[in-house]
Order: C-alpha cells, then structure tokens, then sequence
C-alpha cells in the first residue's frame, strides 16, 4: 500500500498510512493474501467438495519459555479426512498442510494436489490452523484482545508456529497409535516456506516437505528489493510492448489527470468508482496496483477462483483488453479500466467499486504484525524499467511504520538467523534432505525461491510458465503438460521418500 499491502481494496502488509508524515514504501504483498470484491467473498465453485471434520487441539501459547503465562492454552483448529488413510497397522502417512496466514478452510480450496493423490498414497489429510488466524485465536479466542497490543501478538511468530504443529502432529499420531506412520507437509507461499522449515527444524517428525512457491530467501541482503516488481512488469512485456506501455505511463497520467480542474471527478467516473467513497489519486493508484500485483501473482492456464474470478492466462486477457479499447477522448484511462476491471470484474456483476471495503473474509489481519517484526522481505523496489514509479525499498521506513503503530523494532535478520538463507547451498546440503522446491518464473515470489537443485534429496522443480504454488491446485483437463509433468515428478520423489522410510523402518525392526 501506497503504503504497503495488506488485503484490503488498497492492500497492504504494513497499514494503510496515507495520512501520515514520514516516509513510506510502496506497495507489499502478501502471500496469498486478496483484493475484496463481491465476488471474493464467494467460495470456490472449481474445486470438488472434499469432506473433512474440524477439530481442536489444546494448544500451548509459548512453547520456548516458562513463565506462568506461557502455560496458558488456546485452541487450535486442525481439519481431518480420513476417507482414504490406510490405518495405522499398515504404517500409511499421513499429509499435512502447514497452514498459512490466513482461514485454514480457505487454503483447503486450493490444495487439490493432496486430496487428489490421497487415495493412491492411501493417506490420511490433516490442515493445520496457523496460530492467531482464522479460529486459532488466543486469550479464550477473542481476537479483540489477541490483536491488542504487543504483549499478546508478541506471541505470534513462525517459530511458535511450527512448535505448534510439531506438538499437533505427534499427539494426533500417538491418539491414532500411529506412531510409525511417516508423516509429509506441504505448504504453498508463507505455508510453504513452514514447510520446508518445518522439515528443516522437525525432521524427527517429517519425512519431507513439498515447499511451494516458497521464497525462503526474500529478506534483507539476499535478494535485490526490486526483484519482485520486476518479475512482474516482465510478465506484462512479455505479452504487449504496448500493453507495458500503458501500464508504465498509468502513474503519470493519473497525476497529470487529478491535477486538473474536475480531474478526481472524471478520474472516478472513469473507473467507475462508487460516489460514497473519500477519493483521491492515492487510493486509485493503490487500487491498480492491487490489480497488476495480483494479476501475475495468479497467471494461472486455467480459469481460477483463488483472489478474484478470473480467465485463464489473466496477464494475456489483461493485455488484450488494452489492445482492444476503442480509441477515444479518453483513450489511456479507458484502456486502464478495461484492464483492471478484469481482476476486479470478470463476472460483470459489479455496478461500481468499493475502494473503501476494508473487510477481512479469510481472517488474514495477523500478517501486518509479522511483516512488523520477523517478516521484513524487502519488496516493492522499482527500477527505472518498473510498470512501477522508480522507489528505493527502505528498512528505515519499514521501522518507522512498525514503531509508530506497534512501538516495536523490527528484528531483520532473525528469519536467516533462525532458519538460515546465506550460502543457502552449501548449508541445506550438508543440513537437510527431502524438500521438494517448486517455483513459477511468471510469479513474482519466484525471486526469493530456490530455483536450483541442491543436492539428490533437495529438488528445485521451477517451470518458467509457473504462477503462484499452481501445482498444489487441483487438476483440470486443461492443464498444460509442463504442469501435468511438475505434478509427475512430485509425486515421484514423495512415493520414494514414503518408500524409503518403510525400507529402514523394517530394516529397524
């Protein structure tokens, strides 16, 4: 958001701080996160009504400390389907999703992947609630007084998350009198990135980790600041010179339009901004960028329904919209609508839009005190060949946002720290085994990813017309060879892992 990107119309990961005096970064994305219109509050009509049974689980609320407080308990929400598991005498595994930051029965609609190949794994499916999101809330599940102040997010962080599902996992498996079921995690985006730390940090308690999408190595003196912009404003040029034109020259000309007389005017009647709304230039400019971000994030080659209702190949769609715009008295600002109305309205239900929703449908309100504390992944840098205007990212800006609305400092190197990321080669290779890395080259995370392989059990899968963590959707007959083929191989590598492990587990016994 203009301001950094949460989820809301204007999305940001920090606030929405338009109003205020110092500086600050532009727009940063969330993982999955959304843009709120009509339609995204709509499940998913894609994807098969897989049953599953909600539990809870007593849960811990600090497992790294002993003070009287952290001995408080909380509830955690956990999703179960046993419809295909082999049962514990047959020792079959047991999948699970390292839930993201968000309603974990949100990411259930898009992780077909595990539902599909359950019954050929003969595997039991379990989707773990990440701890402040969704259900899993704290402090007798209040989220008012979860979200509070520092004292008590001070207990939402990503390793109090993987202790959670590291102590999950064992009970549900001694319930079960599973205990030599070998168990395998998956994760897509900020679940991925739990996943291949979980099996990094746990590997006593998984055999593998499927890490999709995953960009492990987006933080402070790895990656450039402006490697994620750039990725996506090559996806634009790589369909239309013009069309990236457009989008490029978008910024200037809403500039140039709102300082004119009656310019906010005809800029809201243009993108047909709903009249109740406190407009002004920022807000649009925050409200396209949403659109470009997301747009490449979700390239999928198949219809979706993930953030908002769009085609196949979305980029492409977007692209030909411009090129088709009448040409008229206002020619550009008509060739932006037609393009941003596609992410926010391909169905065509929508009269006029809301810049002003600030609902939260999935639950996704915790990321902007992670983005405060240990999830400083500088992105929103732009180059002078950005669809963006030329920003240098800015680890003081960031810190004066977190200061001023949480009165916390930043800890930006805590995440390599703790999980590591330099030499990040050398150190897995000798540290760590059966992580499955896959990352999409049109998805703007890939930037951050592990897009080699790094040694026979940790395997980089990255196919250069990938978008955010597609693999992990559930299929379609459309599906294009090359994600047939990711799938193929992922499959492959896990049934060895699961086969490995029974060979020494006999070998043991």
């Amino acid at each position: 958001m203009a301001i950094e990107l949460h989820f809301t119309l204007i999305l940001f990961s920090l606030f929405l701080v338009s109003s205020f005096t110092f500086p600050l970064p532009p727009i940063l994305p969330r993982f999955p996160s959304s843009a709120v219109s009509a339609e995204l509050k709509q499940r998913s009509h894609s994807a098969p009504n897989t049953p599953y049974r909600t539990k809870f689980f007593t849960q811990i609320l600090d497992h790294f400390n002993f003070n009287p407080q952290s001995n408080h308990v909380f509830q955690q929400r956990y999703l179960i389907n046993d419809t295909f598991w082999g049962g514990a005498k047959n020792n079959a595994p047991i999948f699970v999703y390292t839930g993201n930051e968000g309603n974990i029965e949100w990411f259930t609609e898009n992780t077909g992947f595990m539902f599909e190949n359950a019954p050929s794994f003969h595997a039991l499916l379990v989707f773990i609630e990440h701890r402040f999101y969704g259900k899993s809330i704290p402090f007798g599940g209040n989220r008012k007084v979860a979200y509070a102040n520092a004292t008590t997010l001070g207990y939402l962080s990503s390793t109090q998350a993987l202790a959670d599902y590291a102590t999950l996992i064992i009970d549900l498996k001694k319930n079960l009198s599973a205990t030599d079921s070998p168990v395998v995690v998956f994760g897509g985006s900020y679940g991925g990135m739990l996943a291949a730390w979980f099996r990094m940090k746990y590997p006593h308690v998984a055999i593998g980790a499927l890490a999709s999408s995953a960009p492990i190595l987006q933080f402070m003196d790895l990656v450039s600041p402006d490697i994620f912009n750039s990725i996506i404003s090559q996806d634009f040029r790589s369909e239309s010179e013009n069309c990236y034109k457009v989008l490029k020259g978008s910024w200037k000309l809403i500039e140039q339009t709102a300082n004119k007389p009656e310019g906010l005017e005809l800029l809201q009647k243009s993108f047909r901004i709903c009249k109740s709304n406190d407009f002004g230039a920022g807000s649009l400019e925050g409200w396209l960028r949403t659109a470009w971000v997301y747009t490449a994030m979700t390239d999928y080659p198949t219809p979706s329904n993930f953030l908002n209702p769009l085609p196949a190949y979305p980029i492409k769609k977007m692209c030909e919209a411009i090129e088709g715009t009448e040409k008229g008295k206002n020619d550009e600002l008509e060739k932006l609508y037609a393009a941003v109305s596609l992410f926010y309205n391909y169905t065509g239900t929508a009269t006029c839009f809301d810049l002003d929703d600030d609902s939260d449908p999935h639950d996704l309100g915790g990321w902007q005190w992670q983005a405060c504390t240990e999830m400083i992944m500088p992105v929103g840098g732009s180059n002078k060949h950005s669809i963006f205007p030329e920003y240098k990212w800015s680890y003081e800006d960031r810190e004066s946002s977190c200061q001023f609305f949480y009165n916390v400092t930043p800890r930006p190197h805590w995440i390599t720290t703790e999980f590591g990321g330099h030499a990040i080669q050398t150190v897995l290779k000798s540290s760590a085994s059966n992580i499955i890395f896959f990352n999409g080259l049109r998805d703007p995370w890939s930037g951050g990813g592990v897009l080699k392989n790094i040694s026979k059990t940790i395997v980089a899968l990255v196919e250069k017309s990938g978008a955010h963590h597609v693999d992990l959707r559930y299929s379609t007959k459309e599906d294009p060879k090359w994600l047939k083929d990711v799938r193929k191989q992922e499959i492959k590598i896990i049934a060895s892992w699961i086969s490995q492990y029974h060979q020494d587990l006999h070998s043991n016994n």
